[in-house]
């Protein structure tokens, strides 16, 4: 699977692909590799038919929390709204309490197995984000636990400040107090060297635009990209602020409007779509497709894996979420994970199998990346290849 190429998934049916020092060195034809590659190669290797793609890149998780929200799972299916529950003491608070409770350790072993999971189907590279701790040290506790999955399990984690997630209790009815106190971790932790980009929640049950460009303000004054949750349960102009602020990604979009798309378009953000809050909110309004393909904003597909909106660790299971509930083709969601995905962190060395690349890619026992796409539940990955080594 190569970018921008003339087959279908710039698919080559009899390749070869060589690496060397952690990169693609070579791909292509494999009538076409120069006998030089082979000659030189300490090891070669017979594929045996499987097809390889590039590594899988979730975008967008939350994978770092205590706890869980099962019970809220029930409310919902007993009639509470994710806003009722909320208001009412629940939701990102909830597992803010249990996470500020948890241990660093504690912490590590609830979450390594989430981490596991999605590398099981062949996730490479993947962001965490903060937002359960709410307060320096246990957003600090949080960070420091995405850095330490990431070396454990030896894969590319970019780590993300969600600081202004949510109020948390000690701050109830002081929005803007809060934020003032948001602006002082994000130094903290930036010179700590545990902030890969900062987000932010700009919702009516989160911050407001003028709240939020005071986070993104001060992440661009230390050279931090941003990102935003936006447009989830209203349409707030979050994706036009996000755009004028030059962020990497908006994601969820379910309410945005054809001048947030046009912003974006501009700006060249990517809009994450996350089809397993969708469906596990059981939301009714789709984020508008037609109207991204028609400004050429790159769509990029994610788990969201969180406590309480999408707890989800089927990076395949998204694939086929995004063409069922939200109509993308299988070619778009397939783009969505890897090259759109690498751009909504800003990765440019990744997503794709060419020439300079990490060699990042996974093996599957299918023929065509269509037969990933289809089934729910079946998992065909072979191995994994993750910055040139066999996992």
């Amino acid at each position: 699977m190569q970018p921008e190429a003339a087959t279908p998934y710039g698919l080559i049916d009899d390749a070869a692909l060589v690496v060397q020092g952690g990169r693609i060195a070579w791909v292509g034809d494999r009538a076409a590799l120069a006998p030089f590659w082979s000659e030189q190669a300490s090891e070669q290797h017979d594929c045996g038919g499987a097809l390889i793609t590039p590594g899988l890149i979730d975008c967008h998780t939350h994978l770092v929390y205590g706890g869980d929200r099962a019970n809220e799972f029930e409310l919902r299916l007993n009639g509470a709204s994710y806003e009722e529950i909320a208001r009412a003491g629940g939701g990102i608070a909830s597992t803010v309490q249990a996470t500020r409770a948890a241990s660093e350790d504690d912490l590590f072993a609830q979450s390594l197995p989430r981490l596991n999971a999605l590398m099981a189907e062949g996730v490479t590279t993947l962001e965490i984000k903060s937002g359960y701790g709410l307060s320096l040290e246990h957003e600090r506790k949080c960070l420091r636990v995405a850095r330490r999955l990431g070396a454990q399990a030896g894969i590319a984690v970019r780590t993300t400040f969600l600081g202004a997630h949510a109020l948390p209790p000690e701050f109830t009815g002081r929005a803007d107090e809060y934020i003032d106190a948001v602006l002082q971790m994000l130094p903290a932790l930036h010179e700590e060297g545990l902030v890969d980009a900062v987000d932010a929640f700009c919702e009516r049950i989160a911050f407001s635009t003028a709240q939020t460009e005071r986070v993104f303000t001060a992440a661009k004054a230390l050279g931090l990209p941003v990102k935003l949750h936006a447009e989830q349960l209203s349409d707030s102009g979050g994706a036009q602020l996000a755009a004028r602020f030059g962020a990497l990604s908006c994601d969820h979009l379910e309410w945005l409007g054809e001048e947030g798309a046009k912003a974006m378009a501009q700006a060249g953000t990517v809009a994450v779509l996350l089809p397993g809050a969708f469906y596990f909110l059981r939301e009714t309004k789709l984020p508008p497709v037609a109207m991204l393909r028609e400004h050429g904003v790159p769509m990029a597909i994610s788990t969201d894996c969180n406590p309480g909106s999408s707890p989800c660790t089927s990076i395949l299971l998204m694939l086929n979420m995004a063409c069922t509930l939200f109509r993308l083709t299988p070619e778009e969601a397939w783009a969505g994970v890897t090259r759109h995905a690498a751009l909504a962190l800003g990765l440019a060395d990744r997503g794709a199998l060419a020439q300079g690349m990490r060699a990042d890619f996974v093996l599957w026992d299918v023929r065509s990346p269509a037969q990933l796409v289809y089934p729910m539940g079946l998992n065909p990955r072979r191995a994994t290849v993750i910055d040139g080594n066999l996992q």
